[in-house]
């Protein structure tokens, strides 16, 4: 499935492209936002930005450049001026409003042409992570791991069955872009864990089964809270 986040102040154009993506069965719509300020929580998780241009407060085009590393974005306006600088930011595709149904499809099946063709190498590192860790290779398996702590440009992994982490040269995103999405959940800047291991959580924090208990950031407690009402 490729995942989508749709971001526009109208709740009409929102409800119009939730009814598209539920017509097109390759696609998942993880959030439909009001604003920038609303889909942040939610970018990491996407393949596909939907994003209007004009909006109050904070411009589609003003939150896609402030993104470090953004998703695949299609820019949807009813301004056709607005085409020339979204492409300067790397656009994937301009919807021009009003569009129909099979214009947004044949955009959807062109972007999905294009992340098929890069998922194959991505995908083929879930299996087994490697690490290195003292002049040693280390393999681990993805379902060992608890969760993983960010220390500047070094990371605490906590797997089970080891009372001690292992400390490698990593970053928590890159390890996050590795692991199965459906099973591991970045909780806040500095914090990602494995799904299954949470015993407990509320909205500041959650507990790991014999502990410990993690802090939750304001920016990544929507996304917890609905992956978890899920399960």
């Amino acid at each position: 499935m490729i995942r989508v986040v749709t971001i526009d102040d109208e709740p009409l154009a929102l409800r119009q492209l939730e009814m598209y993506i539920g017509k097109i069965p390759f696609l998942e719509l993880v959030a439909a936002c009001p604003s920038a300020a609303a889909a942040r929580p939610y970018v990491e998780r996407a393949d596909i930005l939907y994003v209007d241009i004009n909006m109050p407060d904070l411009s589609g085009m003003e939150f896609v450049r402030s993104l470090e590393h953004p998703p695949l974005i299609v820019f949807t306006t009813a301004y056709s001026e607005y085409a020339l600088e979204g492409f300067k930011v790397h656009a994937a595709d301009y919807l021009l409003k009003p569009f129909g149904f099979r214009e947004f499809e044949a955009s959807a099946m062109h972007l999905r042409e294009r992340i098929e063709a890069a998922r194959p190498r991505a995908e083929s590192r879930l299996e087994t992570l490697t690490f290195k860790v003292d002049y040693k290779t280390v393999r681990v398996e993805p379902a060992r791991i608890r969760y993983a702590e960010s220390m500047s440009e070094y990371l605490k992994i906590w797997l089970r069955d080891e009372s001690a982490p292992l400390v490698v040269l990593y970053s928590l995103k890159r390890l996050a872009e590795q692991l199965p999405e459906d099973r591991f959940l970045r909780i806040h800047r500095s914090y990602l864990v494995n799904l299954s291991e949470i015993r407990e959580y509320s909205r500041t924090a959650v507990t790991l089964d014999g502990g410990p208990t993690l802090p939750v950031g304001d920016l990544y407690r929507p996304a917890l809270a609905a992956v978890l009402s899920r399960k």
